[in-house]
């Protein structure tokens, strides 16, 4: 019986059961296959995990479970199953058409808080390439009197991007539009984030990232660097004299994006995520 065949076979009431059953099928597919499965049940319930873990003998086995088990199987992202991922302290909404926050972004936030006290906070913000809004709802989470703008080229991400703000109750701080980076916008801004295509055309990545996700939030040219050529003066344009930029690069991507901004005349400092990794560079004037 193949995986699709034992996805959509009888499933032991028990959820338990259920749960190893469901974290044999996907380990094939899933590093965290065991953690899928308990949010994929969780979700089926219409509870928090938490909950489930805390006595999973209260509940039984939902007949929803396995048509969302089989959709993790065919390696849709499990974020894009449940209709959210859980970002800094905010639970943002996604789906297809908008890329899926990760955890290693979260690095541009801590830099940030680093960087600037609440005495110096950010007034006005604006966040390049915005998605459904990550990195900057969490940035004006964390500083009350800021303002924000996020700019996306997609419709799709934006309408998830307005529902997260009205769901943190930023809806009169945060503010939405189409856009191509940069271009037409008026400043100055006293933070510029931004979280770029950075990989190379060529670059192999997992299934479920590449056949899911929108490839113009992931793919920038031959070597992955050219939306940070287009930005860099963008930035330089847009950026106040006392502001600072924070951008997400890939591992391996700091010394040619750090060149770019020193051309720009920027002061480059490097942060790296929770792994050690090159992932975050703040960029401030000279």
């Amino acid at each position: 019986m193949n995986d699709k065949n034992r996805a959509e076979a009888a499933w032991p009431s028990d959820t338990g059961a259920a749960l190893r059953q469901a974290a044999a099928l996907l380990a094939p597919i899933s590093d965290t296959a065991r953690l899928d499965a308990e949010l994929l049940l969780a979700h089926a319930l219409g509870i928090e995990r938490d909950r489930l873990l805390l006595d999973p003998s209260r509940y039984q086995t939902p007949a929803e479970f396995p048509a969302l088990l089989q959709r993790r199987l065919r390696q849709e992202p499990l974020a894009y199953i449940l209709g959210y991922r859980d970002f800094w302290t905010l639970r943002l909404a996604v789906g297809p058409g908008a890329l899926i926050p990760r955890p290693d972004s979260e690095t541009l936030i801590e830099a940030l808080l680093e960087e600037i006290s609440d005495r110096q906070a950010p007034l006005r913000m604006l966040d390049l390439g915005t998605g459904p809004g990550t990195l900057l709802l969490a940035a004006l989470s964390e500083y009350p009197a800021a303002t924000g703008l996020g700019v996306d080229a997609s419709a799709a991400a934006l309408a998830y991007a307005e529902e997260n703000a009205a769901a943190a109750g930023l809806v009169d701080r945060a503010q939405f539009q189409i856009g191509d980076w940069g271009q037409g916008l008026s400043g100055p801004f006293d933070l510029i984030l931004c979280n770029p295509p950075y990989i190379a055309e060529s670059e192999n990545i997992m299934a479920d990232v590449a056949d899911y996700e929108p490839a113009s939030a992931l793919f920038a040219g031959a070597d992955g660097l050219s939306d940070y050529r287009l930005l860099m003066p963008q930035i330089d344009q847009l950026l106040s004299e006392t502001g600072i930029a924070l951008l997400e690069i890939g591992s391996t991507q700091y010394q040619p994006v750090a060149a770019m901004a020193r051309e720009c005349g920027f002061a480059v400092q490097c942060y790296p995520d929770l792994g050690g990794r090159d992932r975050a560079v703040l960029l401030r004037r000279n």
